[in-house]
């Protein structure tokens, strides 16, 4: 699966949000102030569009775009990539990693232990 733009990841952040939409409900989601230009953001989801990531739908002189890549596998799929390349494929060192950067409390390593702990018995 190809990599996304910081730009294209946010419209997909929306398009996963919002399963389908058109392109003035895609530019209302946008947070920041000025809003895309429409024929910019245009010209960006169909882009997405030829990756593969969505698809279009004609209706009468628009279109209707939705995703075609699920947001979790996208994530499970980039996750594996970084885990690979940046951790020599090894959870536990990219888990300590983040946990190390997040300082995080007693009582979220209690929580993260636990959430490891239940994925087990399944």
């Amino acid at each position: 699966m190809k990599q996304l733009t910081t730009r294209e990841t946010q419209i997909m952040q929306i398009m996963w949000k919002l399963k389908s939409a058109f392109i003035r409900e895609i530019i209302e989601e946008f947070p920041e102030e000025p809003k895309p230009h429409y024929n910019t953001l245009a010209t960006l989801v169909k882009i997405l569009v030829k990756k593969g990531f969505l698809k279009s739908e004609k209706i009468g002189n628009t279109h209707r775009y939705s995703p075609t890549v699920d947001l979790e596998d996208y994530r499970e799929e980039h996750i594996a990539d970084i885990k690979e390349k940046y951790f020599d494929n090894s959870f536990p060192k990219m888990l300590a990693h983040f946990a190390k950067g997040e300082n995080l409390t007693d009582e979220e390593k209690e929580e993260l232990i636990n959430l490891i702990k239940s994925n087990k018995s399944k």
